[in-house]
């Protein structure tokens, strides 16, 4: 029998599944045909440890369909946060991490390479068979650590010096941790803060709680990290137009995030194209740092003049950075005392304006780089529209297409109001 463990090395394969199970839908084992069924069986195996208590299933003529299922009401914390905290380690590697700091017990306490290198000799002596760790094993950990911020280090004449870093008291931000690890980018690091807590208060319930973005935290402080230092990057997409994964180069600008789905766009200039457009968190991986740019100011001052004329994500603009724009234009009938409307049409609209054509009637008028963005919201206006007018024609044509079949579909007769 093949061995099975809860633990991972390699996060990246263990998203790739969770992204294919739980975002896109979770198939049979008999459909899925990215792996062996003994790595199906295993991976699926490792996440039903981590939620159990939020999955369910369904039998199918297919055979039988797992699902995660999360009733909010009842479930104040992001399940799939367990992902991030099922890294593997070795041995050494967690025997070395509790030794290192019960000798750095306090911020207080400042050794040397040799001298920290020497308490481990003594610390194990006592043992039968004690572990050995070299100078190369212990500085790379130091170094690792200290990247982490968990120790600092400091130079006195030839040689470096660490110590523990100062702890930071958390007490009274528990409502705080809670709050920013459902709702926030990288929330996963509340969670983790959170976990410092003997006991956890359950101080919010989610009406939408948007959980699938937690299988992206990692990716998304990559992000993050190379827009703080103004860097290029090379990423992996995996568009669902092709099957090959494919490698590009790209400057990060911004993270745009729904609030309807939740889902996270990265907006960023693709050098290739000569263009700032739109990449789905995602499909996004192995994000790599290439060094900072001098355009990047100059790219992130074009994207917020940008958004003046985008309802979602999409910004359509050629080689030559001339924009192309679409127009939408729709009335809609408000009766008396149904102010509430207007208030709705104001509040709302993302961008472009609202007039009064008369006492009944308000029209909206937007130019906008893509029309499809706004077809659901004008749809929740389906039946107050007594005027749509979009330049593109085709678009219009299928919406007023879509609405005729509703009208057969509940068979209303054309010359009915």
């Amino acid at each position: 029998m093949s061995s099975y463990s809860e633990l991972i090395k390699n996060f990246e394969k263990i998203r790739s599944y969770m992204r294919e199970f739980y975002v896109y839908g979770f198939k049979s084992r008999e459909e899925y045909n990215g792996k062996s069924a003994r790595s199906y069986d295993d991976e699926r195996r490792r996440m039903e440890s981590w939620l159990g208590d939020h999955m369910s299933f369904v039998r199918t003529p297919e055979g039988k369909n797992v699902f995660i299922s999360i009733d909010s009401r009842v479930s104040c914390h992001n399940p799939l946060y367990k992902a991030l905290k099922a890294k593997s380690f070795t041995d050494k590697d967690i025997t070395l991490h509790f030794i290192l700091f019960d000798i750095l017990c306090s911020p207080e306490v400042t050794l040397s390479l040799c001298e920290i290198l020497g308490r481990i000799d003594e610390y194990l002596s006592g043992f039968d068979a004690p572990m050995l760790f070299d100078e190369s094993t212990l500085r790379k950990k130091l170094k690792e650590y200290t990247e982490l911020g968990l120790i600092s280090s400091e130079k006195k004449g030839k040689k470096m010096f660490y110590r523990r870093t100062e702890d930071i008291d958390i007490d009274g931000l528990n409502d705080v941790l809670n709050f920013y690890s459902e709702v926030s980018p990288c929330g996963a690091v509340g969670s983790f803060l959170l976990d410092k807590y003997e006991n956890k208060l359950d101080t919010f319930n989610f009406k939408h709680h948007y959980i699938t973005s937690a299988i992206d935290t990692g990716v998304l402080a990559d992000l993050f990290d190379a827009m703080s230092l103004k860097s290029i990057i090379t990423v992996t997409n995996t568009s669902r137009f092709s099957e090959t994964p494919k490698r590009i180069r790209l400057i990060p600008l911004r993270i745009f995030i729904s609030v309807q789905s939740g889902r996270q766009h990265l907006l960023a200039y693709e050098s290739e194209y000569n263009r700032i457009r739109a990449f789905r968190v995602d499909y996004l991986s192995e994000v790599k740092n290439e060094g900072v740019t001098p355009r990047f100011d100059e790219l992130r001052c074009e994207l917020d003049g940008m958004q003046s004329k985008m309802w979602g994500v999409t910004a359509s603009r050629d080689r030559f950075g001339q924009d192309h724009l679409e127009s939408v234009e729709f009335t809609v009938r408000v009766g008396e005392n149904e102010e509430h409307i207007v208030r709705r049409l104001e509040r709302e609209k993302r961008i472009g304006c609202v007039e009064k054509t008369d006492d009944e009637s308000y029209r909206f008028t937007v130019q906008v780089y893509e029309t499809s963005e706004l077809i659901p919201w004008i749809r929740t206006f389906i039946c107050r529209i007594t005027d749509l007018n979009f330049s593109n024609k085709a678009l219009e044509r299928q919406f007023k297409n879509d609405i005729e079949a509703m009208y057969r579909m509940y068979g209303i007769e054309e010359s009915e109001e």
